[in-house]
């Protein structure tokens, strides 16, 4: 057996995000087409067939005008709302007041769901947290916050008894992802002595997929979205969408926590959610 590490950001279009995450979904690989099947079933459930062929991106689902219109009239009925939803998506631009507020409804419920799916099917979540106001490396250089991801997965399968291999996802329509965690992970796994190590756990380079597993790559945004937006920490101040604290809260019960021994017997929590400060390294510090 192995596990499935499926990676997604959010911030890296908009400005306007407070951060910039890169998240990883992680599943094992003998429930990931069930897996892909539920969250596809939740689609159709909430927002019927018609759904499939489009791209719901987070920002298409949870951004502010959707909460906005879901509030226009008290909660539909699941079988109402979908009849709605479906009519809205058909409509488009002429869709009325009771179609759209239907739809609006339909895609928080179907984000809900889709979390609860991944708890159901034990999946855990990692990522990393960057302001987006920081200095962006240098091209060729290794970015801190893809290390920490595939930092935070080698602790996934080395807690895993026995040791478990695991490789990484990635969808063919997210071209800039892709090309992006590539490269990563070319530096990571093969120019690092760390990654060279954990080489033997993660296979170094990502597997492409599309079809039926690109869902895989929206239920990754949905979690960076989501964190970017509505996770915070102390070291995390900007202010959040305080709409998202219902699926924060989904998110943060998701996330990994690996436990550590150091020095004489301590123990020492690490989280699969950090925050990376500054995504340079060393050697970029010093000579800037």
């Amino acid at each position: 057996m192995a596990y499935v590490l499926f990676v997604n950001g959010s911030g890296f279009e908009s400005s306007s995000s407070p951060y910039e995450v890169v998240a990883g979904v992680i599943v094992e690989d003998r429930d990931l087409w069930n897996f892909v099947q539920a969250v596809l079933d939740a689609k159709i459930k909430h927002l019927s067939t018609s759904a499939l062929g489009l791209r719901l991106t987070a920002r298409r689902l949870l951004k502010r005008k959707v909460f906005r219109l879901a509030r226009q009239l008290p909660p539909l009925p699941l079988e109402e709302r979908h009849a709605l939803a479906r009519a809205c998506l058909e409509a488009g631009e002429r869709a009325g007041k009771r179609e759209m507020t239907a739809l609006a409804q339909s895609k928080l419920a179907y984000v809900g769901e889709v979390l609860e799916v991944c708890a159901r099917f034990r999946c855990r979540f990692v990522a990393s947290i960057v302001p987006n106001r920081v200095v962006r490396p240098a091209p060729g250089y290794l970015r801190k916050d893809y290390a920490y991801l595939f930092e935070r997965f080698s602790f996934f399968l080395e807690d895993q008894k026995p040791l478990e291999s695991g490789f990484v996802l990635c969808t063919a329509r997210d071209t800039s992802t892709r090309a992006l965690l590539s490269d990563q992970m070319q530096r990571y796994f093969k120019n690092t002595v760390r990654g060279r190590q954990r080489a033997s756990l993660i296979l170094p380079d990502p597997l492409t997929v599309d079809g039926d597993l690109a869902v895989l790559g929206e239920v990754a945004g949905l979690v960076a979205y989501i964190t970017a937006w509505g996770f915070r920490t102390r070291e995390l101040t900007e202010p959040a969408r305080h709409e998202l604290l219902d699926f924060k809260e989904q998110v943060r019960a998701l996330r990994y926590r690996a436990v550590r021994e150091i020095g004489d017997n301590t123990n020492f929590v690490i989280w699969g959610f950090t925050v990376v400060s500054d995504l340079r390294t060393r050697e970029e510090r010093e000579q800037g």
